[in-house]
Formats: structure tokens, sequence, C-alpha cells
């Protein structure tokens, strides 16, 4: 491959990888996303960047993919969807990301809200996202690389938070850090199926909305380089 065509694919910008941007918009439109700058968002967000060369033709695939240390970069229906929830009640400024990943959600909130936090307990998968979001020139990201349970206190409060591991409760860190009017989007549950859950921090409490059965890997404890 020349260094041209290489560029190319790095970009994103080959009429296969828009041909198939396109095909993805189209499911997503189908299976129920509706929101269309999220849509906007996810079509010019180069999901090839965010997994293994060896994968690259598969990124535009409605389908999970893994990317080592035993994580996976959630299909783009899932990004959709959990970023819709997120921005339903209008703009967020402030959001707080558990699970960094691969940066593939990362992008996507950065360019559609002021400002995420993210924290991952995989340093290296963490290390790999930072280098792709600046390879895409999103500056608005701070990460941190830590326990996902504990949240980030120190930054706290967060118009919105959003996990992208299947807790096995809704950690209560994670309660106490949502602003009032907050929302917070995570998948709880302790099997190979788990619920996705919107709970929103009202004047008297929280109110849950239990959403859509869904497969992620467990929230797990501890920072782990």
């Amino acid at each position: 491959m020349s260094r041209e065509q290489e560029g190319r694919l790095r970009s994103g910008s080959g009429m296969t990888s828009q041909r198939a941007r396109e095909r993805l918009i189209q499911r997503l439109t189908e299976e129920g996303v509706s929101d269309a700058k999220v849509l906007d968002v996810i079509r010019r967000t180069p999901r090839h960047l965010f997994v293994d060369e060896a994968l690259s033709h598969r990124a535009y695939e409605e389908s999970s993919l893994p990317i080592g240390h035993n994580q996976t970069i959630s299909q783009p229906f899932m990004v959709a969807r959990m970023t819709e929830l997120l921005l339903a009640a209008g703009p967020l400024d402030k959001v707080l990301e558990i699970g960094t990943g691969s940066g593939y959600q990362t992008a996507v909130l950065a360019q559609s809200v002021e400002r995420v936090f993210s924290v991952e307990r995989i340093q290296a998968l963490q290390e790999r996202a930072k280098e792709r979001l600046v390879e895409l020139k999103l500056r608005n990201v701070v990460f941190r690389w830590g326990d996902g349970w504990e949240g980030w206190p120190a930054l706290a409060p967060y118009n919105g938070i959003i996990v992208t591991a299947a807790a096995a409760e809704v950690p209560q860190a994670l309660l106490d850090q949502l602003a009032p009017g907050g929302r917070l989007v995570i998948p709880v549950g302790t099997g190979d199926v788990q619920q996705l859950q919107l709970i929103v921090r009202e004047a008297q409490g929280f109110a849950h909305y239990m959403l859509d059965s869904v497969r992620f890997v467990p929230l797990l404890n501890g920072p782990v380089i």
C-alpha cells in the first residue's frame, strides 16, 4: 500500500469507507436512532481508527469487536443509542465517561458535548485512546487512569454520566456525582445479558427507567497497567 493510500485509509476519505459509513447510518436509522446530530457525529467519526488494522474492514459493521485486554469496542448502535439517551433532555456541558476503552465512544461524546472526563482502569487501552483523539484533533477530553466504580469525585458534579461496562448494581459514587437534572446511562446486571438503565436526578431523588436488554463486558474494580 502506498503512503497516499494509507493516508486515505487513516482519514476515512476513501469511497469504500464513505459508502460503508452511509450504510451504517441507514441501519442505525432503521433500528430507531433518530437524533440527527448523533447520526451526523457517527457518520463523520472514523471508527476504523479505533480497531486493530486487521479488523478495519469490519469497522462499519453493526457489531462489537475485540480491542485486547478482554475488552470490546461497542457496536455502533449501542454507542448511538446511549449518546442519544444522554442528550435527550438538551445539550450537556460536562460529561463523565466510565470506560474509555478504544476511545470511540469518547470521540463521539467529544463531538456532542462541551467537555468529557473519561476514566479507564486499563492504562494501556487509555494511552492508545489518547493517541487516537489527538490524531482526530479532539481536545476537549480529560483522562484519568483509575477505578470506574469511584467515578471522578474531584471534578463532580456532572450533567451526564455514561458507563460503557455492565455494573452488578448502580454505583452509589456515580449517583452522588450526578448534578441535579443530570442523566446517567448505564448497563446493569451480572449475567450474559444486562439491562440498560437511564437514571435522572430529580429534586426528590432519582427516577429509574428500564430500557433495552444489552451485552457488555463487566465493570471491574481497580486500575491495571
